[in-house]
């Protein structure tokens, strides 16, 4: 997949693999795949049948209520996180049931923009060499 694509206004399935306000993601298999330097303020998890930049299914977060893991909903897509992880593209998918106001877009903006180096820390302190992780940018669509 293209990471310039444009998905504003899609309509696509997502099912939620962290739900807000907690650190674990889990692989589909239940073990645990990542324990993230921050919690996910918003439900995250994967668009199925789409890959992203970094060779995992595509990201969306899930804007809304708390929900279960594994949780299915249809959701329109309002905004995408251009970020870079390990310097490979990691597109994020942001579903919401309408345009982001003004303080969720700026929400965004700063979790990615603290997400970035607390995710670049962590690898530092693991001692794992890996390539830059930075926000490139976010698109919404206009309210």
């Amino acid at each position: 997949m293209s990471p310039d694509r444009s998905w504003l206004g899609s309509t696509v399935q997502a099912i939620v693999e962290v739900p807000a306000w907690t650190f674990v993601k889990f692989r589909s298999d239940g073990s645990v795949d990542f324990v993230s330097p921050l919690p996910s303020p918003w439900n995250y998890g994967r668009v199925p049948g789409e890959m992203g930049g970094d060779g995992d299914p595509l990201d969306v977060i899930l804007w809304g209520r708390r929900l279960p893991r594994d949780a299915e909903r249809t959701c329109v897509i309002q905004g995408q996180v251009d970020f870079v992880d390990n310097g490979a593209p990691d597109l994020k998918l942001i579903a919401a049931p309408a345009p982001l106001g003004l303080l969720g877009r700026v929400g965004v903006v700063l979790f990615f923009r603290l997400y970035g180096p607390a995710k670049a820390l962590r690898y530092r302190l693991k001692g794992e060499r890996r390539g830059r992780t930075w926000l490139r940018g976010v698109r919404f669509l206009p309210r």
